[in-house]
């Protein structure tokens, strides 16, 4: 049969059919992606603007936050979600220059961010590490302590990914969160944007870890390290 001399509407069915079939393949691929970014993403600029206000940053209690965790010289540290940075250059400060801090961020300015203003300050203790959405992908499993601040929510599987982290800890290595209270941070009409001590437990239960302290350091965020 000759194609050239099929019916033009004939044709036209074709390339609508051929059309519709490629169309359905582009969106089934689409859906069965994983997420291209985490939970409340946002432009390194925007988390740059909000990471480092000054009305934020006064309410970190960074120095006892630090404090608590009783980190001692030589020791690792992954700082996952290191954002701008806040908490990464105490914490190489409290390890001291035997010891090194992961700082982990899985976005790439926010990285680069880190190791600029690690660099300006001469803490060559600090390592920035580009991770991914669910493995910190960190180059040794030598971590004494995984510190998260306020970003164990912006996570989307968060059992995956601390059972991911917990496969980089010593074999007395911790994780210490601080989290929101659901009811009490910004994201309490926002369901995604919550995670509880007791979610967090059997999270962390399923890694093969357990509370081993509990702080009453902040009056809208819990704060518990847990350890094997």
């Amino acid at each position: 049969m000759n194609l050239l001399r099929l019916p033009s509407c004939v044709c036209r069915r074709s390339v609508r059919s051929v059309l519709t079939f490629c169309l359905l393949g582009i969106v089934g691929c689409a859906l069965s992606r994983p997420a291209l970014a985490q939970l409340g993403a946002r432009t390194t600029e925007q988390w740059l603007k909000t990471l480092e206000a000054k009305n934020r940053l006064e309410k970190l209690q960074v120095d006892k936050a630090v404090g608590l965790l009783g980190l001692k010289p030589g020791s690792v540290v992954a700082d996952v979600g290191a954002g701008a940075g806040a908490f990464t250059l105490p914490l190489s400060q409290a390890v001291g220059a035997q010891g090194k801090v992961y700082a982990i961020d899985i976005d790439q300015g926010l990285v680069e961010h880190i190791g600029k203003k690690a660099k300006e300050q001469g803490a060559t203790n600090v390592k920035p590490v580009l991770g991914q959405f669910t493995d910190p992908s960190l180059p040794a499993k030598d971590v004494d302590v995984a510190f998260i601040y306020d970003v164990l929510h912006h996570i989307e599987n968060r059992a995956e990914y601390l059972k991911n982290l917990a496969t980089y800890l010593k074999r007395d290595g911790r994780i210490a969160v601080i989290d929101f209270f659901p009811e009490l941070g910004p994201h309490k009409n926002d369901p995604t944007l919550q995670v509880t001590r007791d979610q967090t437990k059997a999270w962390m239960a399923a890694a093969g870890l357990k509370p081993v302290a509990e702080h009453k350091l902040y009056d809208d965020k819990w704060y518990v390290v847990y350890g094997r």
